[in-house]
């Protein structure tokens, strides 16, 4: 099993990296705070303005580390690629899938799965623990209309059923997602969906936990040996993550949705944290930013019991380990793609 390596998260927009041995030195203000060294760290995840050397971005790329730039409010700018690795029949299987509609659809569908199933499982967790004060008749119909879908998606011939199913489902649980914010009502209540930018605090706190999201699948993949940016699910476009962005799908409401709601219901983030900006999108404050990535990061050393290897696994394996099983279902290892249900 893959061991769960150190992400480095560079959240200070002035700081700026370096390479110095076998070390990442992080600088601000021409003076060196920190030195770490490269072999314990798997990704590099920078908020900042200033960027890294190129030595670095070099050392990254031989020894297979991520290296990511956002801007300080989370927006992704790139990643760093160095030359083309894992196995080439992998990725031409996966090419041919994906230009292949009747079999893209089963993998498509699976994800989808995935994702409806943990959405509605976000829901009925509510419904379990806090059923005084959450709307129960709200959300029970939106988990049987949610439940009424997933029996729909494996009779779906087309991606763009796949996608209405999706856009539904999606509508029904945003619709009762403020039911689930039980603590600071006034500083993150959540009328709809809205992104580029956020223009309510909930929605800049989702929109940063999906890109952090986002870069851990395209590392997921890319450690498999499979295209990020040739999806099933996810139409092709310049730039675009596509095959994380599917993976993604049903990891949302478990990764993010459910931290997110964790984070204000426990209150380690307020409103404070949170300004808007003169064109009416949300930004998140440098400190917030910190607490939000700390809670990530412990997230992701709990264990859980992987549902399809049944084995005790760090949270923040999953996304590799679904990663690995898509790539064996490709290779033909597999009759169908399992997707990842939370238990």
């Amino acid at each position: 099993m893959k061991p769960l390596a150190n992400v480095l998260y560079i959240t200070t927009p002035e700081a700026y990296l370096s390479l110095d041995g076998e070390n990442v030195v992080i600088k601000k203000d021409e003076h060196t705070s920190t030195r770490l060294p490269l072999h314990n760290i798997e990704n590099i995840v920078c908020f900042n303005w200033q960027g890294a050397s190129p030595a670095l971005m070099g050392a990254c790329t031989e020894r297979g580390i991520g290296l990511a730039f956002l801007t300080p409010g989370g927006y992704f700018q790139g990643r760093v690629h160095g030359r083309v690795r894992g196995n080439v029949l992998l990725r031409k299987k996966q090419y041919r899938l994906s230009d292949d509609e009747a079999q893209s659809v089963p993998i498509a569908a699976s994800f989808l799965i995935g994702k409806i199933y943990n959405s509605r499982k976000v829901i009925e967790r509510a419904l379990r623990d806090h059923a005084l004060l959450v709307d129960k008749d709200a959300l029970s119909k939106a988990s049987a209309f949610l439940k009424e879908t997933l029996a729909a998606l494996p009779n779906c011939k087309r991606i763009a059923e796949l996608m209405a199913f999706e856009g539904s489902a999606a509508k029904i649980y945003f619709s009762v997602f403020d039911n689930l914010i039980l603590h600071q009502k006034e500083d993150f209540r959540f009328e709809e969906r809205n992104r580029r930018p956020p223009l309510d605090n909930m929605n800049s706190l989702l929109s940063f936990l999906y890109t952090l999201l986002t870069n851990e699948a395209v590392s997921a993949l890319e450690a498999v040996g499979l295209d990020p940016y040739v999806g099933f699910l996810h139409a092709d476009r310049p730039g675009r993550p596509s095959l994380a962005l599917d993976l993604m799908e049903e990891l949302r409401p478990v990764f993010a949705d459910r931290l997110a709601l964790s984070l204000v219901n426990r209150r380690q983030v307020t409103g404070k944290g949170f300004t808007r900006k003169e064109s009416g999108g949300i930004l998140m404050d440098d400190e917030t930013r910190k607490a939000v990535i700390t809670a990530w990061q412990e997230r992701k050393k709990e264990e859980i019991v992987h549902p399809y290897l049944q084995e005790r696994i760090p949270f923040g394996l999953i996304p590799h380990v679904q990663a690995l099983l898509l790539a064996r279902h490709l290779r033909g290892d597999l009759d169908a793609y399992p997707p990842f249900f939370w238990t």
